[in-house]
């Protein structure tokens, strides 16, 4: 153990039970449908302070809602972690979504804050967070990036800047979510760490990178968890899980202090959410540029939460059906597709059919290039401090693949990857002279099985089955736009189908009024997996 408690979990696989294949929960849950409409369960904890929070209570409460109590002294923040502790040990045997916990941390915060006297302050005042494991550090805790060669890797000895925001604002960081290795594909499967399974149907994969985020999120744990974002690692993950995803505009949120952008600014990092509030709300304490940083995303006009209280207006949405990748949809999410545009035109806006000018070889070309050499420097710098080689038995069968083929990149390559990015930027700029915002899936196919997408495979293999999952999400991190995703839909055996809504470079406040605007139309929070 380090000195701030990490507790490194594991279970065995689950097996799929009736509960998990019942689809949308049958039953009305009061409390969720309260805190989608805004009106929380602030008012009903003040006659049992003594007593501790019910998991029911704690599943009702969004982030905006606990913050809200505890700053009105309704509860503390021991409660919510004791809470959310208790829910991780009931369920993350089964879902595997958390894989390190860091309770000395937690209590260590909260205690001195309470010496501070400033238990009750902060948008995010007492709200318990989990953090990606993945390029994202919690000081004196360790971080594997899903990677055998990680496993033992000294703790951090500084905290990221988006976690110290967070933190400010005072949020309690108490463990880590799973990753697949190095976030290279689109489920949350590691040697390192196993399978992490979808809270939906414990068959399934909870999508990647941010699976371990989003399953988190999705069987009650918290009800925020912070979330990266390369080629669709928030939105997909989102979607397959049934919340709220939003990958945020290029230097929209630090990626330091160590590093200012990642991958060229098409990596950044936000969170999973099952409201479109606490996303707002976590923007809001996340965002803005970083003392260093040469990159920042335009100032806010007003905070986000604020936008969720204005009118979207009458938008002129474009609708792009065709994946990239070349990829049919499946049904359900065809099917949602035209539910979303239906819901669309009944609440009074434009929509109209869009062919994107984009050559999907130069995007992925150049994407892959990026990421590869990325990958290759984290790997070297790794191989440099122990002193010897990565092999077969550290990394696993994609990821192998993956370096072999960045081996070979040279200057001008990365040269011209990062020209190719601002070209493409440049055209995805000019549907936004016609058009709000473009609707599309998030992905072509549902939630796969386990296994399916699993980097420790042939490479022949892994690249047929990834045609479908990331087809649509990758340009809007080529481009830098940013894009959410929301749970619009289901497929007739009860999974999560996501719709992503993508906006101009820095367009993120007319995203999050139209996602409010559709969620009161449709709620969705009343909507919970059965575990």
């Amino acid at each position: 153990m380090q000195n701030n408690e990490q507790r490194f979990l594991t279970a065995e696989t689950p097996t799929l039970t009736d509960a998990t294949q019942s689809g949308w929960l049958r039953r009305s849950v009061l409390k969720a449908g309260a805190v989608a409409a805004g009106v929380g369960l602030l008012g009903r904890f003040g006659d049992a302070r003594a007593a501790a929070l019910s998991d029911s209570d704690y599943q009702g409460l969004d982030a905006w809602a606990m913050s809200q109590a505890i700053r009105n002294g309704e509860l503390q923040s021991a409660d919510l972690l004791a809470a959310a502790l208790a829910r991780c040990q009931a369920v993350n045997p089964r879902v595997k979504a958390v894989n390190m916990l860091h309770e000395d941390y937690a209590h260590a915060l909260l205690s001195q804050r309470r010496a501070a006297g400033t238990e009750k302050q902060g948008a995010l005042a007492g709200v318990p967070v989990l953090i990606k494991d993945l390029n994202t550090y919690l000081k004196g805790t360790p971080t594997t990036n899903g990677c055998r060669l990680f496993k033992d890797a000294p703790p951090a000895d500084q905290t990221s800047t988006l976690i110290s925001r967070y933190e400010r604002a005072g949020a309690v960081p108490f463990g880590k979510t799973t990753s697949p290795e190095f976030g290279l594909t689109t489920t949350t499967e590691s040697m390192l760490w196993g399978q992490t399974c979808n809270p939906w149907n414990l068959a399934m994969s909870a999508g990647g990178s941010s699976g371990g985020s989003a399953a988190a999120v999705a069987a009650g744990i918290v009800p925020v968890a912070h979330a990266t974002d390369g080629g669709g690692s928030i939105r997909i993950p989102a979607s397959y899980c049934g919340l709220v995803g939003l990958k945020p505009s290029r230097y929209r949120t630090p990626s330091g202090p160590k590093h200012f952008e990642g991958s060229f600014g098409a990596s950044v990092a936000n969170v999973i959410s099952r409201t479109v509030r606490d996303t707002a709300l976590f923007l809001d304490a996340g965002q803005g540029r970083e003392a260093g940083s040469a990159y920042w995303s335009p100032p806010l006009v007003r905070s986000y939460v604020e936008e969720l209280q204005r009118d979207p207006g009458k938008l002129r949405v474009a609708v792009v059906r065709h994946s990239l990748t070349g990829a049919a949809l499946e049904p359900a999410i065809a099917t949602t597709l035209e539910q979303t545009i239906k819901q669309l035109l009944g609440l009074g806006h434009e929509v109209e059919e869009l062919t994107l000018n984009i050559d999907p070889r130069q995007l992925f070309g150049v994407h892959g290039t990026v990421l590869g050499t990325g990958l290759r420097t984290a790997i070297q710098d790794r191989e440099q401090a122990l002193g010897r080689v990565a092999t077969a038995q550290d990394l696993e069968k994609v990821t192998l693949v993956n370096l072999q083929r960045a081996q070979a990149t040279t200057g001008e390559d990365l040269y011209r990857a990062r020209q190719a990015f601002e070209t493409i930027g440049a055209i995805m700029e000019q549907p936004f002279e016609r058009f709000d915002v473009i609707l599309s899936p998030v992905t072509a196919s549902l939630t796969p099985q386990l296994g399916l997408l699993s980097l420790d495979q042939p490479w022949d293999s892994y690249a047929h089955q990834a045609m479908g999952s990331a087809g649509f999400t990758v340009l809007a991190n080529v481009s830098g736009q940013p894009a959410i995703s929301l749970p619009l839909g289901q497929s007739d055996n009860g999974l999560p189908v996501g719709m992503m809504f993508t906006a101009r470079l820095g367009g993120e406040d007319g995203l999050l009024r139209l996602a409010s605007q559709l969620e009161q139309d449709r709620p969705w929070a009343a909507r919970r997996a059965v575990l």
